[in-house]
């Protein structure tokens, strides 16, 4: 059975995640557009550095796996804690928004630069580097921000305007859904860690090809 505190917002949700991803398509969009504004001086400065990072990945140079593990970690929880602040907030709603919109941003420049310095084969490096850890942390904040914006929205009805109902449930459900996003967002961390530094290893070839 649905919560109570949710049944207004059920309608809503389908449109909500529409929304949100539209957000995020647009930041990718928005990224990918920031690679042509920068001079060619810079472009090559920042292909230079891929194909150096490259170079290290095929040589199978030893990497601190653990580090690494828990720099993502840290990374992630602190991008989900904020999302979870902004949604208990009654003005965090834009702001979950622009978190959503810089995180496409990141991917579009990411892959944009690939792309642009190395074609189709950056489109291949890409596919292998940056998509299959952002299979599991795109929904996973996609989920957190819904619910965030959700809660958020609650609480502006019945606070601020209607001035009664309990949050108890609502906050304890809102909580629930970032717990179980974290999880998801640990194991994405567990996958660049220990898996991404092989397969972006193995595909630095194609980097290479696209240079010659």
């Amino acid at each position: 059975m649905k919560s109570s505190w949710m049944k207004p917002l059920v309608k809503d949700q389908l449109s909500l995640y529409v929304f949100v991803s539209v957000i995020v398509v647009v930041g990718v969009i928005f990224g990918t557009l920031m690679v042509h504004a920068l001079t060619l001086e810079q472009q090559e400065d920042l292909a230079g550095d891929i194909h150096h990072f490259a170079q290290m990945l095929g040589s199978g140079v030893d990497s601190d796996y653990g580090q690494s593990f828990w720099d993502r970690v840290w990374l992630h929880t602190r991008w989900l804690l904020l999302i979870w602040l902004l949604g208990i907030s009654v003005i965090g709603m834009p702001l979950i928004l622009a978190l959503d919109f810089l995180k496409g941003v990141l991917i579009g420049f990411t892959v944009g630069l690939l792309i642009q310095g190395h074609g189709w084969h950056g489109v291949l490096f890409s596919l292998l580097s940056v998509a299959p850890p952002n299979i599991i942390v795109l929904p996973a904040l996609l989920i957190a921000s819904v619910s965030s914006i959700s809660f958020s929205v609650h609480l502006v009805k019945q606070r601020l305007l209607l001035r009664q109902g309990k949050l108890r449930h609502p906050f304890l459900t809102h909580l629930s859904i970032c717990l179980l996003m974290l999880g998801a967002l640990w194991l994405a961390a567990l996958l660049e860690a220990y898996v991404s530094p092989h397969l972006m290893g193995w595909a630095s070839g194609f980097l290479h090809v696209g240079e010659g």
